[in-house]
């Protein structure tokens, strides 16, 4: 008797496995995709692609297109799109080297100049969509080729901007400090391996809560079992990720800016009101503006968040590349964009969350980073990333289309 209850309860956890998988597939085909990815390079690398060195120079690779893809996501929420953000982080990039290199400012001047005028340039690229429903990707077409010409006119005299600061050059390239090893520990990144164990405690203790508020309202939640194997397989991921990192030099400051910019609007999509009039806006338009939410405002906010963030994405590049170029931001808005689709973002508005963004970045430099490895074409490459997104977008819609 007591094996049949056991072969009920097999059949009921596979069976629930595969209802939760077919109703949110578009949300778990990121995280599907990123471990076939890693398994994969794993294998025709030979362990080079997994090794703590390249998965650190990773991770540093795709935080200004982590950041620009938060933004991104908030903006494709709304059923927009903005094209203009590559060469705006480009551009903003080389203000930042002008101002310390020629004008000989300091840097704790520059980067608030820098993110307040990434704010004006976003609130002025969305007037012509909030005030005159001009189309977005024309607005921000526009807005591109503004920036593009203006990155060209301010680097047209040497070409390449180099920076000096060291503190400017070690947001892109330097570590977290470590503590003292004592002599009976491993010698990995203790801090690193302390942030990782405070991470998983709270990502327990914020799924229980979250569970628990659910619960209280009578929403649908994950069965006991399956909401258990959900925090073992993530606090393992958590876990493993912290100790590869630990195993190089740690948390890079790069990293370190991507989690506060999740975290920050994290907390601002699912925490606040201004996160939920953003989905309201979203799902229906018409709709949101008929319950009393300004649609034309939360355009601007979005816009001014997404100029904000792609500041703070020039910042980054040209403090890893420790100077500012000509070709700077360079298919960035293109890179942002697939990273939001890829992340779970809907191209029909309504649908999309900050973390799954960050999970799409991920893939999509994932994705470039073993293709270098192997000496792939570039050429190969682009049609490769290409394939990825158009199969993101088809699995959004043959998804939205189930439901």
């Amino acid at each position: 008797m007591s094996d049949e209850i056991k072969a009920v309860e097999k059949r009921s956890i596979i069976q629930n496995l595969g209802q939760i998988a077919k109703a949110n597939f578009s949300t778990y085909f990121m995280f599907i995709a990123l471990v076939v990815i890693m398994i994969l390079f794993s294998v025709l690398t030979k362990g080079i692609f997994i090794s703590s060195r390249n998965i650190s120079n990773l991770v540093n690779q795709m935080g200004y297109i982590a950041v620009l893809a938060v933004g991104m996501t908030l903006v494709i929420i709304i059923r927009h799109i903005d094209l203009s953000v590559g060469y705006l982080a480009g551009f903003l990039g080389a203000f930042a080297a002008i101002a310390m290199s020629v004008w000989k400012l300091p840097i704790y001047a520059v980067i608030p100049a820098v993110l307040i005028l990434g704010i004006l340039s976003g609130l002025l690229t969305s007037t012509p969509i909030a005030k005159l429903g001009v189309p977005a990707f024309v607005s921000t077409m526009a807005a591109g080729l503004i920036f593009r010409g203006a990155l060209l006119l301010v680097t047209m005299g040497s070409g390449t901007i180099i920076i000096r600061d060291r503190a400017f050059n070690a947001i892109g390239n330097s570590f977290i400090p470590d503590i003292a090893h004592p002599g009976f520990l491993p010698k990995n990144h203790l801090v690193t391996l302390i942030v990782g164990l405070v991470g998983i405690l709270l990502f327990i203790y914020s799924s229980f809560q979250g569970r628990k508020k659910k619960q209280s309202y009578q929403f649908e939640v994950l069965p006991t079992n399956l909401f258990v194997l959900q925090l073992i397989l993530i606090s393992a991921i958590i876990g493993y990720i912290s100790w590869v990192l630990s195993g190089y030099n740690g948390i890079s400051w790069s990293l370190v800016i991507v989690l506060l910019v999740v975290a920050i609007f994290q907390f601002i999509m699912t925490k606040t009101p201004l996160g939920r009039h953003i989905y309201a806006v979203g799902g229906n338009p018409e709709a949101a503006e008929l319950s009393g939410i300004s649609v034309s405002k939360i355009t601007f906010i979005v816009f001014g968040a997404m100029g904000f963030l792609a500041a703070l994405s020039g910042v980054m590049y040209a403090s890893r590349l420790q100077s500012a170029t000509t070709t700077a931001g360079l298919g960035f808005e293109t890179d942002a964009i697939a990273a939001a689709f890829v992340g779970g973002v809907s191209a029909a508005g309504g649908v999309g969350t900050v973390a799954g963004s960050i999970v799409g970045a991920l893939v999509m430099m994932s994705l470039t980073s073993g293709m270098n490895l192997m000496g792939i074409d570039i050429s190969v490459q682009y049609v490769v990333r290409g394939i990825v997104l158009v199969f993101a977008v088809i699995v959004d819609r043959a998804t939205r289309h189930g439901r």
